[in-house]
């Protein structure tokens, strides 16, 4: 059985990302190991790419080669189209300039949110209009689209490691375009050291890496539409989801009531704010057993 309700300092810890208390010790132990740096250097092109302290920092790095005025718009559009957008993302913009939702004259800048792990379908479109791009890679970095260009279609792109593999920090920016950009200001060398031992020690494990988040998410659709509750976004072969979004489909009423249920219970998670659906984990730390506490946890919220 699993225990609902339970006392609120014996919480469960279920991430949206894969990381878990246990790593804190073993990435601490990994060995020097500079893997990762082929890795990268065969995927993007040595010179072309450099690590950051996160997501947040690569954005800034991307959008000061712009010069932009506090006048001026960067144009955000995202895989679904809805409304939603990270805080992480409009914060750093406003930093800049302004920001928006569509493509207009003023449109200085295109910000290409890939969202959940699925790519903006019409990539071309946007690189006949001339425009600088910026495509946010942050939960698309083992994703790739039909033409196999995603992340490249772009003066820069960004990723965030936390999305994908079990790492405290770490972010990358690529530089299609430039020929310099300004370096990360936030890395010492440890932590640099950090992030290149751990990524080269679970970018060796890639493919069993895939192969279990596929198996999780099969196996948490199967459980999840006995509720009623749907995939939100077509499943295709050459995406590799961040999250588990969910079609509520009326099933659950008040989803923020919802979403504090969940965290009472351990569970990280949020609303897809602007429609009738909400995400939780769907990664390769969890087991069969863990989406079956979550199907016993939304499954009780729902019959009372």
């Amino acid at each position: 059985m699993f225990i609902l309700n339970p006392d609120p300092y014996s919480l469960p810890t279920y991430r949206i990302g894969p990381f878990k208390t246990d790593d804190v010790g073993s990435n601490a132990k990994l060995p020097i190991d500079d893997f990762a740096i082929d890795y990268f250097n065969n995927r993007f092109g040595a010179g072309k790419w450099q690590y950051t302290f996160n997501g947040r920092e690569a954005i800034k790095i991307a959008l000061e080669k712009y010069n932009l005025q506090p006048t001026d718009l960067v144009t955000i559009l995202t895989t679904s189209q809805n409304f939603y957008i990270s805080s992480c993302v409009t914060k750093e913009i406003e930093s800049f300039c302004r920001w928006n939702r569509e493509i207009v004259p003023e449109t200085k800048v295109i910000f290409v949110n890939h969202e959940f792990g699925y790519p903006y379908p019409e990539m071309e479109k946007l690189v006949a209009t001339g425009l600088p791009i910026i495509e946010d890679c942050c939960t698309t970095f083992f994703s790739q689209d039909q033409s196999g260009k995603l992340g490249q279609y772009s003066d820069f792109s960004v990723f965030s490691f936390p999305k994908f593999l079990p790492i405290q920090i770490g972010g990358l920016l690529v530089n299609n375009a430039y020929a310099d950009v300004k370096k990360s200001q936030r890395l010492n060398e440890k932590e640099l050291a950090y992030i290149q031992n751990v990524l080269s020690y679970y970018l060796r494990k890639d493919e069993a890496i895939l192969k279990t988040r596929k198996e999780n998410w099969n196996y948490a659709i199967s459980k999840f539409s006995k509720l009623g509750l749907t995939p939100r976004f077509q499943d295709h072969k050459m995406s590799v989801p961040s999250a588990l979004v969910l079609q509520n489909n009326g099933t659950i009423k008040d989803l923020n009531e919802f979403k504090t249920f969940l965290y009472n219970h351990g569970i990280q998670n949020s609303v897809f704010y602007g429609e009738d659906a909400f995400f939780i984990p769907v990664h390769q730390n969890l087991t069969f057993a863990d989406f079956d506490y979550f199907y016993e946890v939304i499954q009780f919220y729902i019959q009372h």
